[in-house]
């Protein structure tokens, strides 16, 4: 519909501009050829224009980004589509260093489907501008897919004893769950050297945050617990 009204306005003012008094089919193809806006909705076009808000949420430039998601809107994108995608760059760009992102990317698509087009977009175009100035991290996203390929590579293993679930008397006396120490029992709720990977499986580190918004506070606790791990595992 949106589209439909983009077109109808271009040929008023075309026709007004060349003094035209009726519309013929001639005047209508050169008018379409000229002026309607570069928008192939699902097509090259389409994805680039996508591409260029995503690259300007990621570049930080809330100007850019904010023009992207206006002319997608004004070509007649589908709003919910762009908000999926909205969604997905806060997960993908923002991550852990501003949590807030995620959810007032969430926030907005829901906003959306409340109120649909117009004002639905506004929550669209806010989020954007957010995603845009929040301190960015993709230590999430590349986290999540060096362990898929390292899960993919290496196959299954076994889960420790100490880890698996008993809720049998005959789990309990073949030591399932025996030995675990629960955390919140522990000094300052850690359990240092506590071992959760597969026995045959070496320690990895999958997921490096980032010195960029919350994740310098989380890059700060990491280190400090795996100092007590490696203090406590000396001591045995």
């Amino acid at each position: 519909a949106r589209r439909l009204l983009n077109v109808l306005e271009q040929l008023q003012t075309a026709a007004q501009t060349a003094q035209v008094s009726s519309i013929d089919s001639d005047f209508l193809d050169n008018t379409l050829a000229q002026n309607l806006r570069r928008f192939d909705k699902g097509g090259e076009a389409f994805y680039d224009q996508i591409s260029a808000l995503h690259k300007s949420v990621r570049g930080s430039n809330p100007d850019a980004a904010l023009y992207w998601l206006v002319r997608m809107l004004d070509g007649g994108a589908d709003a919910r589509y762009l908000s999926r995608r909205i969604v997905r760059m806060a997960w993908e760009d923002i991550g852990l260093a501003d949590p807030r992102a995620i959810q007032l990317a969430n926030d907005a698509a829901q906003t959306y489907e409340r109120l649909g087009s117009p004002e639905g977009e506004l929550a669209l175009a806010q989020a954007v501008l957010y995603l845009a100035v929040a301190a960015k991290s993709n230590a999430g996203y590349v986290a999540y897919n060096a362990a898929r390929a390292f899960v993919a590579r290496e196959g299954s293993r076994d889960v420790p004893l100490h880890l698996r679930n008993a809720p049998t008397q005959l789990m309990k006396q073949l030591d399932y769950g025996k030995h675990y120490r629960y955390a919140h029992d522990e000094e300052g709720g850690f359990a240092a050297g506590e071992k959760y990977f597969p026995d045959d499986m070496p320690e990895v580190s999958f997921y490096q945050p980032t010195e960029r918004g919350l994740e310098g506070k989380i890059a700060e606790k990491l280190a400090h617990l795996r100092e007590l791990d490696a203090a406590a595992r000396g001591k045995k």
